[in-house]
């Protein structure tokens, strides 16, 4: 219960990291940082495996360089429809994705 405790924190903690050096993403309140990393934990667990068999032909083509395309979809999607997260393009996506992306994988390998 604490490692998921402080994977969670991470992710929020992540969230706001990328808003603050990353211009286009804006996240206003813990709050909501919350509500998107759940966002983010649930469409990871449930649409990414999806989408990652979808596309499985471009991302052996790529060599796996189209899953990042796949995270930054998911990150702006999620800005799309959580009032209080805005993410403005697909570049700003991409860079977030990255950022929260390292972090919560950090975190995991410390936990």
């Amino acid at each position: 219960m604490i490692t998921f405790l402080i994977r969670f924190l991470t992710v929020v903690l992540a969230l706001f990291i990328a808003s603050y050096y990353v211009p286009g993403i804006q996240v206003d309140s813990f709050y909501i940082a919350a509500i998107v990393a759940v966002l983010l934990g649930v469409l990871n667990l449930v649409v990414r495996p999806v989408l990652v068999v979808l596309t499985l032909p471009i991302t052996i083509l790529t060599l796996g360089l189209f899953l990042l395309v796949l995270n930054a979809g998911i990150f702006y999607f999620v800005g799309t429809f959580v009032h209080g997260f805005e993410v403005e393009g697909f570049m700003p996506a991409l860079l977030g994705s990255l950022i929260v992306s390292t972090l919560s994988w950090l975190a995991h390998k410390l936990t």
